[in-house]
């Protein structure tokens, strides 16, 4: 079984590519933060490299934006290859079947008091 699911930060705003077909896609890394830190000792990171096919991508360099808060769920691909210098160099990616929102944007134009309680309407959502 070879299923992944992450939370993390866009280190960089999404940009979305074609293969020569035509078929979307997009790279990307997020920030993952590690479950445990010693007393005393900064916050440990991963950083991890995905990417996202077709409407994924799409929906992905629509709605995401550098920093915001994303869940993954996905797979883990491996693979390998020789470098310019004859070393054989390994890579690991996910590859991400579903992308969600894990936070709401936060600019709502209300005072913050109200804006714990602001409900969209239906036109402020991107999924209808």
């Amino acid at each position: 079984m070879n299923i992944i699911a992450l939370v993390g930060r866009l280190t960089a705003d999404p940009e979305l590519k074609h293969t020569q077909s035509g078929i979307a896609v997009s790279r990307f890394t997020i920030a993952v933060d590690r479950a445990y830190t010693k007393q005393g000792e900064e916050k440990q990171v991963d950083f991890i490299n995905i990417v996202a096919w077709r409407n994924s991508a799409e929906f992905l360099c629509k709605y995401f934006s550098k920093g915001q808060r994303i869940g993954i769920q996905g797979s883990v691909r491996t693979g390998s290859y020789m470098d310019n210098n004859g070393i054989k160099r390994y890579t690991f990616e996910v590859y991400a079947d579903r992308l969600e929102f894990v936070e709401r944007k936060v600019n709502t134009g209300l005072p913050a008091a109200q804006d714990e309680e602001y409900i969209p309407h239906d036109e402020d959502l991107p999924f209808n």
